[in-house]
């Protein structure tokens, strides 16, 4: 395994860089919902990373991709740039083993059962926040992984007008524009945007890929566009508060290829949700919510429709947040989950149901903490499932911390996994899981750090029967890994350092060979630092060989790349910003056979509220 640059200038000159903050102590105040009770993220028992507005707005992020390529523990395939195909896996487990909620929703595609990472707007997000290790026990199906959850712009109650406004343009023929509003009225807030962002696009293919590479279709790529809305508000009252969200994306790419001429894919998110929230008693919340998320395709040939799959969720949920004696919290909820598809491919089953009751247990001691949860889904088609976790920590000083954690989990097979014409199997079973996770953190003054180490056992994994030509739950796998974060300010400079090393080994069908797309090695190092107006800042990502195919045949090369950009507040308020993107013309591919982009150059004009400068 190679060593890193970045890790050996890091340990050269330590500590340094912070945790995705303006500085270590700005932490107490962030709040996460993991475990659905509110905590500031050096509470959280869980391996939790939070990515915020301003880590955004500085990073210059050209795509969600972009911003989570490298995080610890998270790893991204994308097919050829911006609109491409992108999927996203944390822990060496599949891109449908991570459960994606937007504002509280929970989106995907129920036919491939994964979220159309390509045509979210980096531009309209607030914060992520990633939650890595199995949480079935709360969730529900597919959080075999982690879970990432996408918060959308906000206003605040008492917050005055406050406009966001962002152009750029680049290489590829890329232009980008934002514009939105956020703010309040007395017992009420607000936030309205709109995003637009299009691309000519680049030879998406390389030279001499095979016509099985299935890349042929879409090479070159003639252009890429997508077009976002978001509103969000709020209301409180003396007793209650309710809140609505509205994300709406939607995004065309146009290909001219080798066989094929004329290709067109069109493609929309809708994502629709409210939450009231109460308290009956003083020790008492209970919330309600209820959402519906979509995931749109249509295919077209020689602009002709050619073919279309629509699916929508439904979800509901009723929780509720009791405050115990002595520093102990309970949890008691029940939701509901409708899944729909719509095609003019045939599918047997178009709809299914599922409900689930849990329960947590929290217990904040002087120095112990304990979390404990249980869930119990009852599938349409699949009938009781029961999952749990048991996480600790024990604070050794009040500077370091050591905690455990073991949980299960289980993921329910697609509609195309059960139904897909000559490739779908109704009798399959759920895919299952079990984790077990030990890790330490720390901080000082001016850094923060943390490790953990942890091992999952996957079951019944679904995959393609070659005897068959179908899916079967024929696999399984074991995944070992270490993930260590450091990051804290030194001499003016910022920023954070993530390493990941893993063992994702099949012991099923192709026992011994690694799991396919998942790099044994990757790290990410962020530097930043500001003078006066001024602003400079590097990215440099590295990520190891990796393998295309379970059988381990074909083989995609390590890379790294290295992004530099600065910035200037040229006037109060007003800031301009430049990107240097794969300064190095780094040739690399994350799926095989398709090219990501060389040496790119950004030019962005925003807009910088007054309680951002």
């Amino acid at each position: 395994m190679r060593f890193p640059i970045s890790a050996a200038v890091l340990l050269a000159s330590m500590p340094v860089l912070g945790l995705a903050q303006d500085n270590p102590s700005s932490l107490e105040q962030v709040v996460i919902t993991p475990s659905l009770i509110p905590e500031p993220v050096v509470d959280a028992i869980s391996s939790v990373t939070v990515i915020t507005r301003a880590d955004i707005d500085r990073l210059q992020p050209r795509s969600v991709a972009d911003l989570l390529q490298g995080m610890a523990g998270v790893s991204v395939v994308n097919n050829g740039g911006l609109g491409e195909t992108t999927s996203v896996s944390i822990r060496g487990t599949n891109s449908d083993h991570v459960l994606v909620l937007i504002d509280g929703i929970k989106i995907g595609s129920a036919t491939t059962g994964t979220a159309a990472w390509e045509q979210l707007p980096v531009s309209q997000i607030e914060r992520i926040v990633i939650v890595r290790g199995p949480y079935s026990s709360l969730y529900g199906s597919g959080a075999i992984g982690g879970v990432i959850e996408i918060f959308t712009r906000q206003g605040a109650l008492g917050e005055p007008s406050v406009p966001s406004f962002s152009v750029s343009g680049g290489s590829h023929g890329t232009y980008r524009a934002e514009l939105g509003d956020s703010g309040s009225a007395r017992d009420g807030w607000y936030n309205a945007s709109v995003n637009g962002l299009y691309t000519n696009g680049y030879p998406i293919c390389v030279a001499g890929a095979p016509a099985t590479a299935g890349c042929y279709t879409s090479s070159p790529q003639q252009g890429f566009w997508s077009g976002s809305a978001a509103v969000s508000g709020g209301y409180r009252w003396s007793q209650a508060t309710g809140t609505a969200d509205f994300l709406r994306t939607d995004g065309e790419n146009r290909y001219d290829g080798n066989i094929y001429a004329g290709d067109e894919s069109r493609i929309a998110q809708q994502v629709l949700g409210g939450t009231l929230t109460t308290n009956p008693l003083s020790a008492l919340t209970v919330m309600l919510s209820a959402g519906q998320s979509k995931d749109l395709s249509q295919e077209y040939f020689d602009s002709a429709p050619d073919g279309y799959f629509d699916t929508a969720r439904d979800t509901a949920s009723w929780v509720n947040r009791l405050s115990l004696l002595d520093r102990q919290k309970l949890l008691l909820g029940a939701d509901y989950e409708r899944d729909a598809v719509s095609s003019d491919t045939a599918y047997p089953v178009t709809s299914r149901r599922d409900t689930g009751e849990f329960g947590l247990y929290q217990w904040l001691g002087p120095r112990t903490e304990l979390q404990l949860s249980l869930r119990h889904d009852q599938n349409q088609q699949f009938g009781g499932h029961f999952t749990w976790s048991a996480q600790w920590a024990y604070r050794i000083s009040t500077l370091l911390r050591a905690s455990a954690s073991y949980g299960t989990a289980f993921k329910a097979p697609t509609f195309n996994d059960l139904y897909f014409p000559y490739y779908g199997d109704p009798t399959l079973r759920p895919e299952t899981s079990h984790s077990a996770e030990v890790g330490l953190n720390g901080h000082s003054t001016h850094f923060l750090w943390a490790v953990s180490t942890y091992e999952t056992w996957i079951q019944d994994l679904i995959e393609y029967d070659p005897v068959t030509f179908g899916a079967a739950n024929i696999d399984a796998a074991r995944i070992q890994g270490v993930e260590a974060r450091l990051g804290g300010w030194l001499e003016g400079w910022r920023g954070q350092l993530q390493l990941t090393a893993l063992d994702p080994r099949d012991v099923g069908v192709d026992y011994g060979a690694l799991l396919p797309r998942i790099a044994r090695f990757t790290e990410r190092l962020d530097l930043d630092r500001a003078f006066g107006p001024f602003g400079v800042g590097a990215s440099l990502i590295e990520v190891g060989p990796r393998y295309e195919d379970p059988a381990n045949t074909e083989r995609m090369g390590g890379y790294d790349t290295l992004d530099l950009r600065a910035s200037w507040l040229f006037r109060p308020q007003w800031q301009v910003q430049v990107l240097l993107a794969n300064t190095f013309n780094k040739s690399y591919e994350t799926a095989l056979y398709y090219n990501q982009p060389g040496r790119s150059a950004y030019l962005t004009l925003r807009y910088v509220p007054k309680s951002h400068t």
